[in-house]
C-alpha cells in the first residue's frame, strides 16, 4: 500500500508498542524452534540385535556366539543387526558340550572340554523374537516401539520425508490463508495445530497412525514461523524490523532447538518427550490477547477502522498523539482507482529474465537445504553422545547467524554467499579424512561446514529478496521455501548412500555446496542497489551486466508490471 510507512511514523520505531511486540512476538518463535529437530530423538535408531529369548538355554559361549560378526563401516567388526545363527541348530550344538570358534585363529572364549564348532558354518536366521535396543540414551523411540529395523528400515526415512512434506504443505498454504483471513488466526491456529498433534503422537498405536499425526505437525511447525516472520515484518518499522528478522527471531528459533536436545537428553521416552513438546505452544497461546492483527493488512484489505484502532491503540501505549485520519490519502486513492492486478506463481516463469532467476534460486535453495538437513542427519553415524553433539550443531548456528547479518550489512551478497558456501563444501569435503580416524576433529569439522552453509544460507534469504520485485516478492519467496522443503525432505535418505559408499553421503553433501557456488556465480549483484519495485524494473536491472549498452525491457514484461504498492514490502526470510 502506498505511503504506509509515512503514515504510520507519528508512532516512531522504538516505542512502547513496538519493544513489547518485539518481545512478545520473539517468544512465540519458541514452539517451532522447539520441535524442527523432534524427528532427530523420536525417530532415533539406537544399536540393536537379535533378541534371545530366555528358555533358549544356551552356554555361555553360544550365548555369546549367536549372533554373527560383521565388517562394519571403517573395517571395525561388530554384531549383526538383523541376522542370528539358527537359534535350534544353536541349541543343539549347545546341548551337545561344543564350543564354537570363529575362526583358525580366534576363539569367541576360552575352550572348554568339548570339541569346537566352527560357527561361520552355520544357518542364519532373521530375527524371529524381535530385537534387543541398547539403553544407553534412549529408553525408547518411535523406532524400538514399532520396530523399524531390517526388513522394516525403509520406514525410517519415509517417517522423516512424511514430516517434511507437512513442511512444505503447510509452507504452500499458510501464506495464501493469512492473506485471506489475516496473519494472527494462521499464527496463532499453526501454533495450536503444532500443540495438539504433539500431544496426540503420544498416544499412537501404530506406525500408519503416528506418520499421519507427524505430517499435521510439520504443517504447523513450518506454518507458525512463516507467519509470525510476516507478522513481525510488518508490525515493525524501520530499524527494529530488520533486526528482528536478521537476527533476533533466527536467535530464539535456535535457543528452541536447543532446549528440545536439553530436554530429549533428559526424557529418554518418546512418548513422554511428545507430550512436553506441547508445552511451549500452549504457554504461548495467551499471547492472542497481547498481539494485534497487522494493520498493514488490514489497511491492503481496505479494512481502515480496524487498522486505525490497532495504531491509535499504539499511539496511546507510545504516549505520542495521532492524527485525526491516518489513512485520507490511502482511502481517497483506493476509491478513485481500479484494484490493482494480482499476481500468480506462474508470473515467476513467464519472461526469460524472470525465468531464469527464479529456476537458479529454486536449484541454489534445493541444494542448500539438501546441505543443511544432510548435515544433521549424517551427524547420527558420528560417535560420541548423541545429544551433545546435536546441543553443538545447534549452538554453532548462532555465530553462523551473527556472521550472515554482519556481512549483509557490508559486503556485496554474491561475495559473502560464495565466501560462506565454500568454507562449507570445502570442509564437509575434508570429512573423509577423518572421519574413523579422528572423532574430534571430525565433530569439529562437522561444526564448521554447518557454520558455512547457515551462515550462506542467511545470506541466501537477503539475496532473493533483493532480487525479486516487490509486487510479486512474497510469492517469489514462498516458492523458493517450498523447494528448500523438497531438499529437506529428500535428505533423511542421504544416509542410506552409504550402503554404496561409506563417504557417499558426504560427497553429496559437499558437491551440492559447490553447486549452489557456482550457480550464485549467474545471478547479478544487488548490494547497495535499489530495490525493484516491478517486474518490468527486474528485467531492465535484473540481468546478468555485460559489457556494451544494456537490452531494454521485452514488451511482454510490461504486460505483468504492477505497482509496489499494492502489497506490502516484507521480505519473507523463512528458516530452511
Amino acid at each position: 500500500m502506498e505511503n504506509y510507512e509515512e503514515s504510520v511514523s507519528f508512532l516512531g520505531t522504538w516505542g512502547s508498542f513496538q519493544r513489547r511486540l518485539f518481545l512478545l512476538l520473539s517468544l512465540t518463535a519458541i514452539p517451532s524452534g522447539y520441535n524442527i529437530l523432534c524427528v532427530m530423538f523420536l525417530m532415533a535408531s539406537p544399536p540393536h540385535q537379535c533378541f534371545i529369548p530366555a528358555h533358549s538355554n544356551l552356554s555361555q559361549e553360544w550365548s555369546q556366539a549367536v549372533i554373527p560378526l560383521q565388517v562394519e563401516a571403517g573395517g571395525q567388526l561388530g554384531r549383526s543387526s538383523c541376522s542370528r545363527y539358527d537359534l535350534e541348530q544353536v541349541q543343539n550344538l549347545s546341548a551337545q558340550g561344543t564350543v564354537p570358534r570363529l575362526g583358525p585363529d580366534y576363539n569367541l572364549s576360552a575352550l572348554g572340554s568339548g570339541p569346537e564348532v566352527l560357527v561361520s558354518g552355520l544357518k542364519l536366521e532373521s530375527c524371529k523374537d524381535g530385537w534387543t535396543y541398547s539403553s544407553e540414551y534412549y529408553e525408547s523411540t518411535v523406532v524400538t516401539e514399532f520396530n523399524l529395523v531390517c526388513d522394516d528400515q525403509w520406514r525410517q526415512p519415509l517417517t522423516s520425508l512424511v514430516y517434511f512434506l507437512g513442511g512444505l504443505s503447510g509452507c504452500f498454504v499458510s501464506g495464501q490463508i493469512s492473506d485471506r483471513f489475516g496473519r494472527k488466526p494462521v499464527l496463532f491456529g499453526a501454533i495450536a495445530m503444532l500443540s495438539v498433534f504433539s500431544s496426540a503422537v503420544a498416544f499412537a498405536r501404530s506406525w500408519l497412525i503416528f506418520t499421519l499425526l507427524f505430517f499435521m505437525m510439520g504443517v504447523g511447525q513450518i506454518a507458525s514461523y512463516i507467519t509470525l516472520f510476516v507478522l513481525g515484518s510488518e508490525l515493525l518499522v524501520g530499524s527494529p524490523r530488520v533486526l528482528f528478522s536478521g537476527l533476533c527471531l533466527p536467535t530464539v528459533y535456535v535457543c528452541g532447538m536447543m532446549l528440545l536436545t536439553a530436554t530429549a537428553a533428559l526424557v529418554s521416552s518418546w512418548r513422554h518427550l511428545s507430550l512436553i513438546m506441547t508445552v511451549p505452544g500452549l504457554a504461548c497461546l495467551p499471547l492472542w490477547w497481547l498481539i494485534p492483527e497487522s494493520p498493514r493488512w488490514l489497511a491492503s484489505c481496505g479494512r481502515f477502522q480496524e487498522a486505525e484502532v490497532v495504531l491509535r491503540s499504539a499511539a496511546l501505549e507510545n504516549g505520542v498523539e495521532a492524527p485525526q485520519v491516518i489513512f485520507l490519502s490511502t482511502k481517497v486513492e483506493k476509491a478513485e482507482t481500479q484494484e490493482p492486478e494480482s499476481l500468480s506463481f506462474l508470473d515467476l516463469l513467464r519472461t526469460s529474465h524472470i525465468r531464469f532467476v527464479t529456476l537458479t534460486l529454486w536449484l541454489i535453495w534445493f541444494s542448500s537445504s539438501v546441505s543443511y538437513f544432510g548435515l544433521i542427519f549424517n551427524l547420527s553415524s558420528l560417535n560420541g553422545n548423541p545429544f551433545l553433539n546435536y546441543f553443538l550443531l545447534t549452538l554453532v548456528e548462532l555465530p553462523a547467524y551473527l556472521a550472515s547479518f554482519m556481512a549483509a550489512r557490508s559486503l556485496p551478497r554474491r561475495f559473502s554467499f560464495i565466501g560462506f558456501n565454500l568454507i562449507g563444501a570445502l570442509v564437509v569435503l575434508l570429512i573423509q579424512v577423518t572421519l574413523h580416524s579422528y572423532p574430534g576433529v571430525t565433530l569439529g569439522l562437522v561444526l564448521l561446514g554447518k557454520f558455512g552453509v547457515l551462515a550462506g544460507t542467511g545470506m541466501l534469504y537477503i539475496f532473493t529478496g533483493e532480487l525479486f520485485p516487490t509486487a510479486i516478492r512474497n510469492t517469489a519467496m514462498s516458492s523458493c521455501a517450498m523447494f528448500s522443503r523438497v531438499g529437506s525432505a529428500a535428505s533423511p535418505y542421504l544416509l542410506g548412500l552409504a550402503v554404496f559408499y561409506q563417504f557417499l553421503p558426504w560427497i553429496l553433501v559437499g558437491s551440492l555446496s559447490l553447486l549452489s557456488v557456482l550457480l550464485c556465480f549467474f545471478l547479478p549483484e544487488t548490494f547497495r542497489q535499489p530495490l525493484p519495485d516491478t517486474i518490468q524494473q527486474m528485467a531492465a536491472t535484473g540481468r546478468l551486466k555485460k559489457p556494451g549498452p544494456s537490452t531494454p525491457p521485452s514488451k511482454d514484461d510490461g504486460k505483468i508490471a504492477i505497482d509496489l504498492t499494492s502489497s506490502p514490502e516484507v521480505i519473507c526470510t523463512t528458516r530452511l
